[in-house]
């Protein structure tokens, strides 16, 4: 999902609770934002340079986080409903960004195009998250980085049973969010390089959601011959 707590910001979704929930999003993550993951936005999206391509960019809470000077910000967003509060948002917080209707499944850019791709809580809820990573590797170029925080499976054996009994419960709530998803090993099963790869708790989100990884994955230039 796209946040934690809530449905994850990037998949498209259908109908009245799609709506709501697009409605809700912002103020169920309020405490959370709060309580950290601002600051982790902040720390990550620094990062971010050249041409830059966002994951489900939801109602678009990263936006403040980005650096000044890249090339150019692509928002990402396949749920009408978040588009309309991305394009409110973007309206008021910055210029020279766009916002196209795509999944990450299927981005509509050419293959070794983009410098940076961002996903903050996104590969939790896409239906097929080694679809996204594979579009993700095509569309940057050799030296290209991954820039993403996830909320994961928990290492914890206790916390995963609870996490793998009320999947099905949060993923109708959070619009696809799957809590029990082992994200990072989906990244690294892609060859990318992992870098600065943190563990972290989403503090004062449901314990479902709470644990975290956030860092960066290089696309390495392929070998000689």
């Amino acid at each position: 999902m796209s946040g934690g707590a809530v449905p994850a910001a990037g998949v498209a979704g259908s109908g009245l609770w799609a709506r709501v929930f697009a409605a809700l999003y912002d103020p169920l993550l309020w405490l959370g934002e709060r309580s950290g993951m601002g600051a982790r936005r902040r720390d990550l999206l620094r990062r971010a340079k050249g041409r830059t391509v966002e994951l489900g960019s939801g109602t678009g809470l990263n936006l403040e986080y980005y650096p000044g000077d890249l090339d150019e910000l692509t928002l990402t967003e396949p749920e009408a409903a978040m588009r309309t509060r991305l394009t409110r948002r973007l309206g008021h917080r910055r210029d020279g960004a766009r916002i196209v209707d795509a999944s990450a499944e299927q981005l509509p850019f050419a293959d070794d195009t983009v410098d940076t791709v961002v996903s903050t809580l996104v590969l939790c809820t896409v239906p097929d998250p080694g679809a996204a990573l594979r579009e993700i590797e095509r569309v940057l170029h050799p030296g290209g980085q991954l820039l993403f925080i996830e909320h994961v499976r928990s290492e914890s054996p206790r916390l995963a049973r609870w996490q793998d009994r009320l999947a099905g419960p949060w993923r109708r709530f959070a619009e696809g969010c799957h809590c029990n998803r082992a994200t990072l090993e989906l990244i690294r099963a892609r060859g990318l390089e992992l870098d600065d790869v943190q563990e972290t708790a989403w503090r004062r989100m449901p314990p479902i959601v709470r644990p975290l990884v956030m860092g960066v994955a290089t696309k390495t230039a392929p070998g000689p011959g």
